[in-house]
């Protein structure tokens, strides 16, 4: 800034009407006016931002505010990586190696609890609805819950429905001791139950029955227990930051107006997400993700609640029940406080984040 001040002050001095006068004049100017365009490039706020999956048309609207430029629009320079479940995106947070991330909540209710006074906050919820389920083939004979005991359960580590499976169990009766747990990478999860090599896996509804699709199985062959429909009402995922960016308000707040802003542009032409997600993953079945992406707006995100509060915000009533049901699921020494988990401070208007088109 100092060089622009100098130069605007040797225009000023600069008098005379001459044509070599007024030529100097303006190319002071434009130098001026490019150095100081140049200024808030340098002064963003670098943010490191960590998806809880690989790049699917749901998560979609993170990509389009990158790509178009929204974030940088808010002085944020935003770099974006997949994840391999919930858990390991709260923790990649927890850790300091991201600042911002897309997570279960639920996975937060549980850190928090066992990490009192080092609490991550969810600012956004993104899944109204919970998406959280297990899935298996009809021809494995497991047609209730009750079947679930004894069988082999496929899953990464991270996935937020694995994560929840213990408090599903509870719910139902299932012995969830009696199950085995089988490792699984993300890219190996559906082809295993289709091997027979699992008999049952986790996974978001809309993530495990499109990718169960494109391995040719049909709707009709696979039996889901969505938790949702065994009195779990939960939330689902939401953006999650660091202590260290909570400090900076107007960052975090920046990020959830550029991304409310890409949601509701995705919402109205789902063909935008479509091609950023393409553009990251050029492998992707643009039919599947577009199914994929309009399942999860209609049953996720585009809730009555929603289309009627604006979407990133949650009913205080029933988050403060959800975080005792989890609490209790997972046999947590005590409940978290609703605020130690959830603040809507950061919220943009709620004009800003009404995405329903």
């Amino acid at each position: 800034m100092i060089g622009v001040t100098r130069m605007l002050s040797n225009c000023a001095r600069m008098t005379g009407t001459g044509p070599t006068r007024r030529g100097l004049v303006g190319a002071a100017l434009a130098g001026a006016v490019a150095l100081a365009g140049a200024v808030p490039a340098a002064a963003q706020t670098p943010i490191k931002f960590t998806l809880d999956w690989v790049f699917q048309g749901p998560t979609s609207p993170f990509l389009v505010a990158l790509d178009k430029g929204y974030y940088k629009a808010e002085g944020l320079d935003v770099t974006m990586d997949p994840g391999q479940g919930s858990a390991g995106a709260v923790q990649r947070v927890a850790t300091g190696a991201y600042d911002i991330g897309f997570a279960d909540v639920n996975s937060l209710i549980e850190y928090n609890a066992k990490n009192a006074g080092k609490e991550i906050l969810c600012v956004f919820m993104a899944y109204d609805f919970p998406p959280f389920g297990v899935h298996a083939l009809k021809k494995s004979g497991i047609a209730k819950p009750a079947d679930l005991a004894g069988k082999k359960l496929g899953a990464p580590v991270f996935d937020a429905s694995f994560r929840l499976f213990p408090a599903f169990a509870k719910k139902t009766g299932v012995d969830a001791k009696s199950v085995q747990h089988v490792n699984l990478t993300p890219q190996l999860r559906e082809q295993s139950l289709v091997q027979g090599t699992v008999d049952f896996i986790s996974g978001h509804y809309f993530s495990s029955i499109l990718d169960l699709k494109a391995r040719g199985v049909k709707a009709e062959d696979v039996v889901s227990f969505n938790y949702s429909d065994y009195k779990m009402d939960v939330y689902g995922n939401g953006i999650i930051v660091s202590p260290a960016l909570a400090a900076k308000p107007e960052a975090v707040t920046g990020f959830l107006r550029a991304t409310a802003k890409a949601w509701k542009e995705v919402a109205a032409n789902p063909a935008l997400g479509i091609a950023a997600a393409k553009k990251r993953d050029p492998l992707i079945d643009e039919k599947l993700e577009t199914e994929r992406l309009d399942m999860s707006l209609r049953l996720n995100v585009l809730t009555p609640f929603v289309k009627q509060n604006g979407m990133g915000d949650v009913d205080p009533a029933r988050f403060a029940r959800s975080v005792k049901d989890v609490a209790e699921a997972f046999d947590l020494p005590s409940a978290p406080e609703p605020d130690k988990v959830f603040s809507a401070k950061f919220l943009p208007p709620k004009a800003e984040r009404m995405v329903a088109p």
